[in-house]
């Protein structure tokens, strides 16, 4: 009974963050489940399988909200579903943990720009009509986002949601939610792929049925969340996730002495409140004035 609370909570938190930031419910859940010696095909497996129910609930939540631009949604999930699809098929033959550094550097760049762009260029500069992706730049961002979210049990949302929140102009909310809710059809794919690759006696159920449990109460709440909260603090927060998760990445693939991790991981969460901080008294201030000017 103990576990299954722990395990209720860890469902609840991750897709608390993922439905909030766009990221992190895959990637928290897989960590979780290895810990406790779960194969990471298995682990995989399970995470996906869950997170079928889970994003589906996500999606439905941020619909409701208005969150979701349904154009992109189109335009990703077929990419993303066979990206997903021959990820999930080849798992165990994959050497995921060699392109996992390269992903992470592409990855924590965007991290600093989305920090930049949140921090530095005021509303009025970044308040533009969004541009749109074409298809040639959305197919193959699917494509590889389905395909490492499935090898490594998390990754649609850290590699989807930066590259879109790149793009000026775009509602961080709208990134999100649109995010989220293509990952449905990701996770479905995943999972069929799965199951075709080691039936459905390799799936934990266990782990499934807490974790599905947990995210179907968070998914509602993060999309309310996501809609009420301000665009420059939303943006702030995931460019903090997208740094902290992605330097944790290259900290163990770099082999770094177990001393240095407490000090790194201190000056990240410092920099981060920080800069939290600082998107408060900004926007703070450029509220006071619109305020006076009217």
């Amino acid at each position: 009974m103990k576990k299954l609370i722990v395990f209720v909570i860890v469902g609840f938190i991750a897709q608390l963050i993922d439905g909030s930031l766009g990221m992190a419910y895959g990637v928290t859940s897989t960590t979780l489940l290895l810990v406790f010696g779960i194969a990471p095909a298995v682990a995989s497996a399970s995470v996906h399988l869950a997170e079928v129910v889970t994003t589906a609930a996500s999606g439905v939540s941020h619909i409701k909200f208005g969150n979701v631009d349904r154009d992109m949604v189109i335009k990703l999930i077929i990419p993303g579903s066979l990206g997903a699809f021959v990820g999930a098929c080849f798992l165990s033959n994959l050497p995921g943990d060699f392109i996992k550094p390269y992903i992470s550097l592409f990855l924590l760049a965007l991290g600093f720009y989305i920090m930049y762009r949140f921090l530095f260029l005021s509303p009025r500069q970044d308040q533009q009509p969004p541009r749109k992706f074409s298809n040639k730049q959305l197919v193959p961002l699917g494509l590889v986002a389905g395909f490492l979210d499935a090898t490594g049990g998390g990754g649609w949302g850290p590699i989807s949601t930066p590259v879109l929140l790149a793009n000026k102009g775009m509602e961080a909310r709208k990134v999100v939610g649109t995010v989220d809710t293509s990952e449905f059809a990701v996770a479905l794919s995943a999972t069929i792929g799965f199951v075709i690759s080691l039936g459905w006696e390799q799936f934990n159920w266990f782990w499934v049925g807490t974790l599905m449990l947990g995210g179907i109460i968070a998914a509602p709440i993060a999309a309310w969340l996501v809609r009420k909260m301000p665009s420059h603090l939303l943006g702030v927060l995931v460019g903090g996730v997208i740094i902290f998760t992605n330097v944790r990445t290259l900290l163990h693939a770099w082999e770094t002495p177990g001393n240095w991790y407490a000090t790194i991981y201190a000056i990240i969460i410092f920099g981060w409140a920080v800069s939290i901080w600082w998107a408060i008294r900004t926007h703070r201030k450029a509220s006071l004035s619109d305020h006076l000017a009217s």
